[in-house]
């Protein structure tokens, strides 16, 4: 039994693994004053049972580590994918041109406390990783140490007891790396005098997400200047901005097509987007006060069902090459994304999981299900196919040198940085290229969980032999260096987004979570001042930022180094 609980085989390794993160999972599951550090209890419980004796084989530790932090990253990537090149759009564009100076302010704070300090380059880049509560980031830096050092003649040893040094620092930064963010969004609030009902009320105006969301009409043809025109001539430059689903003239309804001919009085029901009500309202004429059931229940041959792509044969296919219209007749009016319905436009690309509403004869859409395979059972089985030939692609790419100009090393993107872009890339293109890449939200989850948790506990493990002495030798300096790295970058940014670009208090708010890639001060931050606004501003500077965090580690260990 010795053996089990202080020894290095099999059974020790996996039982020392699953306390680990069993007992850290269950230990963040508690708040205090409504604040948790979630899973990043594993790696406080991993230093402490390491200081105690209790420590992995090393190559097995080395393998969970890395793997891990695959596994993290690859499936944040897949996540964000679908909307990175997006979130460059409009305002999107600013938040991430904020979200860019808060990370090199960040390094510009972690040079500068080196060059006053004296304190090695590379223990700040595990102290910034800490205050930006930046996983991968650290990860990225040991992965780039281990490789030049072994790389360089010095004992894979020695090596390891700097990766050990990065990750204590990373840990002693860690605490306040999360409440510097938290304590700043309180701050912010009456600083701003932020009101938040006005906040809200002014991005609901501007939410693109409500302007693109499909939404229905009932209009009747009461413009003189369309009677007796077909659809085509009609619709003329607002094709594929609007979806008419069905015409009432008098007791009869039926599906039109393009070559439709509309007579004074007749009734259209009309699937469009919020930013193209009036265009409608002024073509056709305005709206009458009608229900969806009034369509239904006078509507006896033809019926409205929802069919669920899960056919890898559609996926990437738009609904103009499907021609469903012509094939099934039967007419394609609104397609449900991530709980999100959008415009049935003739150029929306499919993708699996999409639910597609439809209305027709019951023969027609008994045909197109078989088409597209509506079968949602089926989007529960594990895709895997695509998953790990994409971490293998990513492991390959993030091996391959850089070399830029002054710098002795080569870069790579390494385990963090190669998995994370193709992830993106397989995430946003996939469908387009006919790979399907659909996970379920749960699916996703689960896979960044476990790699998280192997990952942090692999780090803890490896950290605690040398963590105590690193605190005492002088590494109780730490918790200030990242007190300032946090708060300094992160109040500047807050301050001349609000004040020199006009930014919206709750998009600060999700700025400030995503440049920093804290979940916890997201968690906060919606909890504390509600809507999902700062969510939605979270995930749109979360990509670049986690791809700088990950690159500037780098860079960093390798100015060090060299």
């Amino acid at each position: 039994m010795g053996d089990l609980f202080m020894g290095t085989g099999i059974a020790h390794n996996i039982l020392l693994f699953a306390f680990v993160i069993a007992t850290g999972l269950l230990l963040g599951k508690y708040k205090f004053k409504g604040i948790s550090i979630g899973s990043t209890w594993i790696l406080f419980l991993g230093i402490i049972l390491s200081h105690f004796g209790f420590r992995a084989n090393p190559t097995v530790q080395a393998f969970m580590k890395d793997f891990g932090l695959i596994l993290f990253v690859f499936s944040i990537g897949l996540q964000v994918g679908p909307g990175f090149f997006q979130s460059f759009r409009a305002g999107g564009v600013k938040l991430n041109l904020l979200a860019m100076g808060l990370v090199l302010l960040a390094v510009a704070v972690t040079v500068t406390i080196h060059w006053v300090t004296g304190e090695s380059l590379e223990t700040m880049v595990g102290v910034m990783s800490g205050a930006v509560t930046n996983t991968p980031g650290l990860g990225a830096a040991q992965n780039t140490m281990n490789e030049v050092l072994v790389q360089g003649g010095m004992a894979s040893e020695l090596a390891a007891q700097q990766s050990s040094t990065l990750a204590s620092a990373y840990a002693v930064a860690y605490p306040l790396g999360v409440l510097g963010v938290i304590l700043i969004l309180i701050l912010i609030k009456p600083l701003f005098k932020a009101d938040l009902a006005f906040e809200k009320e002014q991005l609901d105006k501007e939410d693109p997400a409500s302007s693109e969301a499909a939404r229905r009409m009932h209009c009747e043809v009461r413009n003189p200047a369309i009677f007796n025109k077909t659809l085509a001539q009609i619709v003329g430059e607002m094709t594929g901005k609007l979806v008419v689903s069905r015409v009432m003239r008098g007791d009869d309804i039926f599906i039109p097509d393009s070559k439709t001919v509309l007579q004074e009085g007749d009734k259209v029901l009309i699937v469009t987007s919020q930013n193209h009500v009036d265009a409608v309202r002024i073509i056709f004429g305005e709206e009458i006060p009608m229900h969806l059931k009034d369509w239904v229940t006078r509507d006896e041959h033809f019926v409205g069902k929802r069919l669920v792509v899960t056919k890898s044969s559609v996926n990437g296919k738009t609904l103009r090459q499907l021609n469903i219209r012509a094939n099934y007749g039967v007419q394609v009016t609104r397609v449900l994304r991530a709980d999100v319905e959008l415009v049935a436009r003739p150029n929306l690309i499919l993708q699996v999981g999409d639910t597609i509403q439809v209305v027709g004869t019951e023969a027609g859409i008994r045909e197109l299900a078989n088409h597209v395979g509506n079968h949602p059972d089926k989007l529960n089985k594990a895709n895997l196919i695509p998953i790990f030939f994409g971490i293998a692609v990513g492991v390959i790419f993030g091996s391959i040198p850089i070399h830029f100009s002054g710098i002795p090393q080569p870069i790579k993107l390494g385990l963090a940085g190669g998995p994370l872009i193709i992830a993106i890339l397989l995430g946003y293109f996939g469908p387009k290229w006919k790979i399907t890449t659909y996970t379920t939200v749960s699916a996703n989850m689960m896979i960044r969980e476990l790699g998280i948790s192997f990952f942090l506990a692999a780090v803890g493990l490896g950290a605690g032999e040398s963590f105590v002495s690193s605190l005492l030798g002088g590494g109780y300096w730490w918790i200030l260096y990242g007190f300032l790295i946090t708060v300094i970058p992160v109040l500047t940014i807050a301050l001349l987004a609000r004040y020199a670009f006009k930014v919206n208090f709750y998009q600060i708010c999700g700025l400030l979570a995503g440049a920093t890639t804290d979940p916890a001060a997201l968690s906060f931050a919606q909890d504390a001042y509600g809507t999902d606004y700062a969510s939605i501003n979270y995930a749109t500077v979360y990509p670049l930022s986690m791809f700088l965090r990950v690159l500037v580690a780098q860079l960093l260990i390798l100015f060090a180094i060299a």
